[in-house]
């Protein structure tokens, strides 16, 4: 028994290869088009872009578990939250009106068409610049429709588990392709994080060989999607779908894919689903590297930008952050590029004066003799404490 369980991870890890290796007419047919839709998953598709495009979040669905299409009923529950009771009920009504076996052929899904049509509109602001981040990566450019399932284009976005930012990076995840610190949250960045779900699907799609696999791991991760190839013997999702069983594997991971097929499918046929959208216009942002950190005060001042401005930019930067780190990529709108990036140069090149401490002198007097404030003082010579200056130390003054 020891020696087996010592082994039992290579026996996973030849399992999982084989099942990649295995190919059949299915398999064959997902390989002419990235992103097949299988038999067995057509009808949970149209299901979902029922739920994306008809269904109200004051509404609860009730439909067939093994055949979605199929809806029993439609309750309107408002806002409410703590629907289980509810549900029990109306899932044992539908049962016994409809003479199934159990209550398990009946599940139930809140409709999400408001929020997935905002985060339609909100999508055309990053949209063009997202695509082509998978578009020099040579992936496919419909990836970069994922977060209308995540977060609905929402940079603020935070699930209760703690995933952060539009494309939903747990912290731990994060970590491995994104700076996060007290600071700056690249999860909240729509440009980096996107260049971070580039390379995290890229990785996804060498391990698993095909699209629906390395987008539900996306979702249920690498081991755990691992796992399944294992235990099913197959590398196709209808099949794992259909057999696999974790309780870790549930209706999020299970449904994942067919939610991003027919989210795109409702974006590239946007008018006859939502006829009436009304997008917001792309940003266009340009981006450009620190050669040095920036106190963000004196950036702003040297550019005539409100934080507000800038901070909408930037939402991976802190809101109360004082100096930007030498690493970021500031981004500013393609139309104030000009002003912004003159306003670096201005201050890179040294726009200084060089005021020596003086006897009995504070950094009061100081910022009262330069008409500037004790916080700019501090941040560009890097003071935490306003008590900590000495006789005759060499202090940098910005420039009016």
């Amino acid at each position: 028994m020891f020696n087996i369980l010592c082994h039992r991870p290579a026996l996973v890890t030849l399992a999982f290869l084989f099942a990649l290796l295995t190919t059949d007419a299915r398999a064959a047919a997902y390989r002419e088009h990235p992103f097949p839709v299988p038999p067995e998953l057509e009808s949970s598709v149209e299901f979902w872009k029922q739920i994306f495009t008809r269904y109200s979040t004051s509404e609860l669905v009730f439909y067939d578990t093994r055949d979605p299409t199929r809806v029993y009923k439609v309750v309107n529950v408002g806002k409410r939250r703590n629907l289980r009771q509810l549900m029990g009920n109306e899932r044992k009504g539908i049962v016994r009106k409809h003479r199934l076996k159990s209550v398990g052929q009946v599940s139930a899904q809140r409709g999400v068409k408001e929020r997935f049509v905002q985060g339609l509109q909100q999508s055309q602001r990053y949209l063009d610049q997202m695509q082509e981040i998978f578009r020099k990566r040579e992936l496919p450019v419909q990836l970069a429709y994922l977060p209308l399932i995540e977060s609905a284009f929402q940079v603020n976005a935070r699930s209760r588990a703690g995933a952060v930012g539009m494309w939903q990076f747990m912290h731990h995840t994060g970590k491995s392709y994104l700076r996060i610190t007290s600071t700056v949250d690249e999860r909240k960045d729509p440009l980096e994080s996107t260049r971070a779900a580039a390379s995290m699907l890229e990785e996804n799609y060498e391990i698993f060989g095909n699209w629906p696999l390395a987008i539900t791991a996306y979702n249920h991760g690498r081991a755990g999607i691992q796992r399944a190839v294992a235990r099913v013997g197959s590398s196709d999702i209808a099949e794992i779908i259909q057999n696999y069983r974790n309780r870790r594997f549930g209706v999020s991971s299970k449904n994942f894919y067919a939610e991003f097929i027919a989210a795109v499918e409702v974006a590239g046929r946007d008018r006859d689903y939502v006829p009436d959208i009304e997008y917001d216009l792309p940003l266009n942002m340009h981006e450009f590297d620190l050669e040095q950190p920036i106190p963000l005060s004196i950036l702003l001042r040297f550019a005539g930008i409100s934080r507000q401005e800038f901070l909408g930019w930037n939402p991976a930067l802190h809101q109360r952050i004082h100096m930007i780190p030498k690493w970021y990529r500031v981004k500013v709108p393609s139309d104030r590029k000009e002003t912004l990036t003159g306003a670096y140069e201005k201050i890179v090149n040294g726009p200084w004066v060089n005021h020596r401490v003086a006897r009995g002198e504070t950094l009061s007097h100081i910022a009262e003799t330069y008409s500037i404030s004790i916080r700019e003082i501090q941040s560009v010579n890097g003071l935490s404490d306003i008590h900590l200056i000495t006789i005759g130390q060499q202090l940098k003054i910005p420039k009016r």
